[in-house]
């Protein structure tokens, strides 16, 4: 790649330490909503599908910023645009802690969403134009650990927070942690604008007709949107189920999340690796085929045994996150590097819309009983059944650019 960033290997490191930090922020800020489910829709007397399109909000506005950001995206050096954004979702992240009514909840979730799903993407996108393909999955599984250090620590914490001091809290503690960790980016992180110059003079307008007039480009969207569908009908309405169906209690919802992350944190690493070494796509359809089994075993549950519900909810944790960290460096190799920035971005936009559609489509796929009991979440286990059948096959098609970056 033209005018690659020439890292040292303790460079390397800050660089992918540094954007993990940017994403256990901004995951742990997505995720705490879910688990704060039951005292939100009890504060604010939401019905579930109202509590889904909180969850939605988020991801619709990424999706609506990411299309936007393609336009531009690749105009801009990596790292000032990574400032730019994460200054933004710090002060979103803020408001969401200020909130006092569901609708300004809404609108400043809404605002964390326009910033955090750009964020996310222009993350991939600087593993992408930084690490080489043969290195990606390790770097990947780095980056993916932020998810499991979040669901270690950021989450479990939030809600040890929400519980003493109320839901606002945690909101105001990741804003703050956000600042601290800007100002870490802003000392370690390289200028990052090799891409600039690839891009060469092309317009907006033709970055974008060149992101979205590729078919391969198109398979990977695909690919990446149903990675999130099966799983996320199924993620957000864990704790409501868990809580009323298998009698779970509200203090004892911190250990779900808490043991998978625990799980996670280190299995993200190994994926990695093993994807490095075995093959991304093959890595890839392995993770799929058996993350099938605790989608399902989750969204059939009947037992209450808290330690058959963790078995099952930490392989559910291991298995469809893992899949994420072949996936997702997978996904950074489809597009020419002078293009990777637009079509992150615009894989970001589509990839939170479908978040969003199947949040939604989980809330519409449940109900109450008259006894108040959640019914209709084994289909949630079926949907995630038919998006992996297609991720399976679809992994094959894909034609990737792994040329090596200077280094």
């Amino acid at each position: 790649m033209p005018n690659a960033p020439q890292l040292t290997a303790p460079q390397e490191r800050w660089l992918l330490w540094s954007l993990a930090a940017i994403q256990f922020t901004h995951i742990v800020d997505f995720m705490v909503m879910m688990p704060l489910g039951p005292q939100l829709t009890r504060l604010f007397q939401l019905t579930d599908a109202q509590f889904g399109v909180l969850v939605s909000a988020y991801s619709l506005a990424a999706g609506a910023s990411g299309l936007l950001a393609s336009l531009v995206i690749d105009r801009f050096d990596r790292l000032r645009a990574l400032l730019v954004l994460y200054a933004g979702f710090a002060v979103a992240t803020l408001a969401c802690g200020l909130a006092d009514t569901y609708v300004n909840l809404m609108l400043a979730r809404v605002a964390a969403g326009v910033f955090g799903g750009v964020l996310g993407a222009l993350v991939q996108t600087i593993v992408g134009d930084a690490i080489p393909f043969e290195r990606r999955g390790a770097a990947m599984g780095i980056i993916m650990s932020a998810f499991s250090l979040s669901t270690v620590a950021g989450v479990p914490a939030s809600l040890w927070i929400a519980s003493r001091w109320g839901w606002h809290l945690p909101f105001i503690v990741i804003a703050v942690a956000s600042a601290a960790v800007w100002i870490a980016v802003w000392r370690t992180v390289p200028g990052l604008p090799g891409h600039v110059h690839a891009s060469g003079t092309s317009t907006a307008i033709e970055r974008l007709r060149g992101v979205v007039g590729d078919i391969n480009h198109w398979r990977a969207f695909a690919l990446s949107a149903l990675m999130v569908m099966g799983s996320f009908s199924i993620i957000p309405y864990i704790t409501i189920y868990t809580t009323i169906n298998l009698g779970l209690k509200q203090e004892q919802v911190p250990l779900i999340y808490l043991v998978g992350g625990v799980a996670t944190f280190f299995t993200a690493r190994l994926w990695g690796r093993l994807s490095d070494r075995w093959g991304k796509a093959q890595t890839f359809r392995a993770l799929s085929i058996i993350a099938v089994l605790p989608m399902l075993a989750l969204t059939h549950l009947t037992s209450q045994s808290l330690w058959v519900l963790l078995l099952v909810t930490t392989s559910f944790f291991i298995f469809v996150s893992g899949r994420m960290v072949p996936g997702m460096a997978l996904l950074t190799a489809a597009p020419p590097p002078a293009l990777r920035g637009g079509f992150m971005s615009v894989n970001s936009a589509l990839q939170s819309a479908a978040m969003g559609l199947a949040a939604w489509v989980g809330g519409a796929l449940i109900s109450r009983s008259p006894t108040g009991t959640v019914v209709g979440y084994e289909r949630t286990g079926w949907l995630a059944l038919a998006t992996t059948v297609v991720l399976v096959w679809g992994v094959g098609r894909l034609r990737l650019h792994t040329t090596p970056a200077a280094h």
